[in-house]
């Protein structure tokens, strides 16, 4: 059995008791993504000198007895739009594929006081911008569960690696469900912090008022021990909230007794595949067992959500992605022209279809004689979705929900059809565009695929929804069950 199998308190008394060390560790986890990625193609970039290296000085740490940190010796792979110093930082775009950071991410920097080995970089959509894991221009990412299908995203390699056992957890970036989706398709659980909660410093922007940096792991403990590890305020960092951190660990009672669960009627009507709806039901039960109530509630602007996300979040990557203009850093393509052509051959030959989308749609609703039509619309929208949750929030402690209308669907099957890809995150945009939290966590299977249940939580009340997330796994065994690669 892989040691990753074992919960993180468990790993850190076999390092305590010398019965494995980290550079052991380090070993199986390179030894696997070797036997496994040429599948799943979660990684784009190894660090096996740097990650041998860190084990060593771990190693020498722990003989020490010199004090450890909450993460101690534990594999974990980076998603490829956080910069890492002097590791090659792709955002899974040609347009980057030389770039190398010279320096870290503030959640990069904290992994590292934390003594966690950074084995990778791991895939993409590109610049964040999909809902498959199919827009990376190295290939896509394979679900490890059934290699035909996608594995969600755009994290999707964050969650493939720790679904196939590759790294003891990874983190990603939420935009809107770009970690929740992708852990519900691979079985995995995904968290989405609060805006603000960890510092987006050194991820690289797609939409800066919406993206969010978050673990995921394979259990809810995990969650809670990596969420206390990269939390906490960033004067780096502009939009960086002032906000006590609590012990996230001491929350994890297994106690939901009493606790009010609002179930909105949108999240389990049309367009919620019935088996997903008949999951996710039963997970409800599950909790009803344990002393929690549930009722049905209407969030009525939910309706408007995937629109308005597209407009505002292509809006702010149009602003975002203007930098990459084949000057200042990434590829250049000069042909000899003027300035304007350079700017053209590079940023046409080194964006990808799907960002030049984005790209186009963020202009033009900007653009003079529309910005009040469609941007500044969908601002009024997102107010109005976040006044939703805000009543919800009086009566209830948590909302919950299916994490995607469906479970994972074949590679190639929506490429044709952006409209259905955007829409396969209706369930996980509202929470993004309010900016409250938000956990997936398996809840069971349709067809032999993952099926993830969605804990939303009012904001920075992280703790409710681990609680909540922890006290429902501890009563169910789906997320002991791996994929067979």
């Amino acid at each position: 059995m892989s040691l990753f199998q074992n919960r993180l308190p468990e790993v850190h008394r076999m390092l305590t008791a010398k019965e494995v060390s980290v550079s052991e560790l380090t070993e199986e986890s390179l030894a696997i993504i070797a036997e496994r990625d040429k599948k799943v193609n979660a990684f784009l970039t190894l660090n096996e000198e740097g990650a041998r290296s860190a084990a060593r000085a771990l190693d020498d740490k722990l003989a020490s007895g010199a004090a450890r940190g909450l993460l101690f010796g534990l594999p974990a792979g980076i998603k490829d739009n956080i910069v890492t110093k002097g590791l090659r930082t792709t955002c899974a775009s040609q347009f980057l594929n030389n770039f190398q950071p010279i320096y870290n991410a503030t959640v990069a920097s904290k992994l590292q006081q934390a003594d966690a080995v950074t084995i990778g970089k791991l895939n993409m959509d590109e610049f964040a911008m999909g809902g498959s894991n199919e827009n990376s221009s190295f290939g896509p990412v394979r679900n490890p569960w059934d290699l035909e299908r996608v594995p969600g995203g755009s994290s999707g390699g964050s969650a493939a690696a720790v679904a196939a056992g590759e790294v003891f957890f990874s983190l990603g970036s939420d935009t809107g469900g770009s970690i929740r989706q992708p852990a519900s398709y691979c079985g995995v659980v995904g968290l989405k912090p609060t805006y603000g909660l960890v510092s987006r410093y050194g991820l690289v922007a797609f939409a800066s008022s919406l993206d969010q940096i978050g673990p995921l792991t394979r259990n809810v403990e995990d969650s809670a021990y990596v969420l206390q590890a990269i939390a906490g305020y960033d004067a780096q960092d502009s939009t960086s909230a002032k906000v006590e951190i609590p012990d996230y660990l001491s929350s994890l009672t297994g106690d939901v007794s009493g606790l009010r669960i609002a179930v909105p009627k949108e999240y389990l009507g049309a367009g919620v595949d019935a088996s997903v709806r008949e999951t996710v039901l039963s997970a409800l039960k599950v909790l009803e067992g344990m002393g929690a109530v549930w009722e049905e509630v209407s969030l009525p602007h939910t309706e408007y959500a995937v629109a308005a996300y597209y407009l505002l979040s292509s809006s702010e990557a149009s602003s975002n992605l203007a930098r990459f203009d084949g000057v200042r850093y990434g590829v250049r393509v000069d042909e000899g022209g003027g300035l304007l052509d350079l700017y053209q051959n590079s940023r046409s030959r080194g964006f990808g279809p799907e960002v030049k989308r984005r790209i186009m749609l963020g202009t033009y609703a900007l653009s003079s004689g529309y910005y009040d039509a469609y941007y500044l619309k969908a601002q009024k929208v997102r107010t109005l979705i976040k006044q939703d949750f805000d009543d919800i929030f009086k009566k209830y402690d948590v909302v919950i929900g299916p994490t995607a209308p469906t479970t994972a669907f074949k590679l190639g099957s929506q490429t044709e059809d952006p409209l259905t890809m955007y829409l396969n995150d209706i369930l996980t945009i509202p929470v993004s565009l309010a900016g409250i939290p938000a956990v997936s966590v398996p809840c069971g299977f349709a067809e032999g695929m993952p099926v993830g249940l969605q804990i939303i939580g009012k904001e920075f009340d992280e703790s409710t929804i681990l609680r909540v997330a922890h006290a429902f796994e501890q009563n169910t065994d789906h997320h002991k069950q791996r994929p067979q690669l």
